[in-house]
């Protein structure tokens, strides 16, 4: 086009291709195509491959988790020659078109999937809001739901939600699936060594294995970000609540009669009776004992030999004045092994 351009303002043709950076003989083929086809721009090419005939194929061998190498043997096996670099800038390709969605299913029992979705300002009463997310649990194979309202992301919260969640579906699954979640507790402080501990511990107690979803693989989260979605759309918009009170019981009544009762889209079952038909019995049994939450932390010491902790002062001895000391917070105990007092 810029060729064309400087062409029509009758710039001679050696003059064209010192401007443009190209040969003569390219500028000259350019002009004459212009001046004989009247083709004023270029023209995408667009080359083939020879695995597009077999990319519905190649997209449900990814839906299983087959890696570029089995996906190989696959097609080799059905008559395709392939080598693998090809395969493998094939898959990438698809990966990265927007338009593509790679479902990945799970077995009854093998997955859940967890994240936080923003619900907004919600009302406590005087005419004042408070902030409020909705925690989401979705067992992957049943799409069975737990949501629940609450009102920070601190790391109690985040697990104390997981524990109710197991409570509701009467056992636990085999993996727990964890966004790089932009919810607070993940995104300031998760990731530092002394919260990962406490949901290991979690983890550990219930027997399930924690997997982060990696980054910019948004079809590994897909079923859970759906059920925010979902419940953003069919709860939260256009409902109006007096207070958390009235939020949290329409939300228990919504996700026990229409949530889980619907048919689901993907899965073309309701989720409830899958769940209790297939993938109930294959969870794992409940511990006895419900696990008792012991967040860690570090407060500095002060100079008048104090810390800090939920707005309340904690006296540990002079030396340690200026370092950080280590403090557990267990259900209404909080304490520290430096500590000279507990508060009950």
């Amino acid at each position: 086009m810029t060729v064309i351009t400087l062409y029509k303002q009758g710039i001679s043709q050696r003059k064209i291709a010192k401007l443009v950076g190209h040969d003569r003989k390219t500028i000259r083929k350019i002009i004459k195509k212009y001046e004989k086809d009247g083709i004023k721009e270029p023209m995408e090419i667009r080359r083939g491959c020879v695995l597009d005939e077999h990319k519905e194929k190649i997209v449900e061998l990814l839906e299983k988790d087959l890696s570029g190498v089995r996906i190989q043997e696959e097609l080799i096996r059905e008559g395709v020659k392939v080598g693998y670099s090809t395969i493998a800038r094939y898959i990438e390709n698809i990966k990265s078109k927007k338009d593509v969605c790679i479902r990945f299913h799970t077995e009854a029992g093998e997955e859940a999937q967890v994240d936080f979705g923003y619900a907004g300002l919600l009302p406590i009463g005087n005419g004042k809001k408070r902030k409020a997310w909705i925690f989401n649990m979705r067992l992957s194979y049943s799409r069975l739901d737990y949501y629940e309202i609450v009102y920070d992301q601190k790391v109690s919260t985040f697990l104390r939600c997981h524990i109710k969640a197991f409570r509701d579906f009467g056992g636990v699954p085999k993996i727990v699936k964890i966004d790089n979640l932009k919810a607070g507790i993940l995104e300031a402080n998760f990731y530092e060594p002394i919260y990962q501990r406490e949901y290991k511990a979690l983890s550990e107690y219930y027997g399930y294995e924690i997997i982060p979803c990696r980054v910019r693989q948004p079809q590994e989260k897909g079923k859970v970000e759906s059920g925010i979605k979902y419940v953003k759309n069919n709860f939260l918009k256009g409902r109006e609540f007096k207070d958390l009170k009235d939020a949290e019981s329409k939300l228990e009544y919504w996700v026990k009669n229409i949530c889980n009762k619907r048919v689901h889209g993907t899965t073309k079952k309701i989720p409830e009776e899958l769940y209790e038909k297939e993938e109930k019995r294959e969870l794992k049994e409940l511990p006895i004992k419900e696990y008792c939450i012991n967040i860690l932390s570090k407060r500095k010491v002060c100079k008048d030999c104090h810390i800090v902790v939920e707005n309340n002062y904690y006296s540990v001895p002079y030396k340690y004045v200026g370092k950080f000391v280590e403090v557990h917070i267990k259900a209404n105990i909080i304490n520290s092994p430096y500590a000279k007092n507990q508060l009950q």
